[in-house]
């Protein structure tokens, strides 16, 4: 059977686009420029002959020809990256951790999610900042003072109201097999450990 498909990029485009109604967004999570995203999804609505955005004075708003089409091709992205996840062998999965360089890493214990999660390899890059999960040369950040930043899922680790740690992953690969077991094993190595000196607790969650 021969599947007519437009092409995937610019697919990719109008999925992160829609779910974020932003280009800017859109661009932070694929990292690419505004630019090239609004290219891609013009060039798919001229493939499609139809119009999926609104592009209003600074907001961006789905048509309803756009409402109908997003839900299937998200359920699609999902199928496709599930399988992929499927045929991974045993011990092939890698998870990039960048850490701030004035984190104390004896405080986490990395030994014990290796432990836990044999068949996941984990490597540390520190220092490591924003900078270096942009590039993608980390898939997960352990950042000092961050917060909040457009694009991506911030995961609070310490306590307080000032400047603390913080857990951040690309909200496009947020919910990656890799990145949810350390955040999972996170939480609960923090829930065993609630008295621990100085190491983090989950508080909350932002930028989602």
């Amino acid at each position: 059977m021969t599947y007519i498909l437009p092409p995937l990029n610019a697919l990719r485009a109008f999925e992160a686009a829609a779910r974020h109604l932003s280009f800017k967004l859109a661009a932070h999570e694929l990292h690419v420029t505004p630019a090239a995203v609004g290219q891609q999804v013009k060039a798919l609505e001229a493939r499609l002959g139809v119009r999926l955005f609104e592009r209003l004075h600074k907001q961006l708003i789905l048509t309803a020809a756009g409402q109908a089409y997003l839900p299937a091709i998200s359920e699609g992205f999902r199928h496709i990256a599930e399988a992929t996840s499927q045929l991974k062998p045993a011990g092939a999965a890698l998870l990039q951790l960048g850490v701030h360089g004035s984190v104390d890493l004896r405080r986490l214990e990395l030994a014990e999610f290796r432990s836990a999660h044999p068949d996941i390899g984990l490597r540390v890059l520190q220092p490591a900042g924003l900078h270096e999960l942009v590039e993608g040369k980390v898939d997960l950040l352990i950042a000092r003072g961050l917060g909040h930043h457009p694009g991506y899922r911030c995961d609070r680790v310490t306590e307080g109201t000032g400047l603390g740690d913080w857990l951040v992953a690309p909200e496009g690969t947020a919910d990656c097999p890799e990145v949810v077991s350390f955040r999972e094993w996170l939480r609960a190595f923090l829930a065993e450990n609630p008295h621990a000196n100085r190491r983090p607790r989950l508080v909350g969650i932002s930028g989602r």
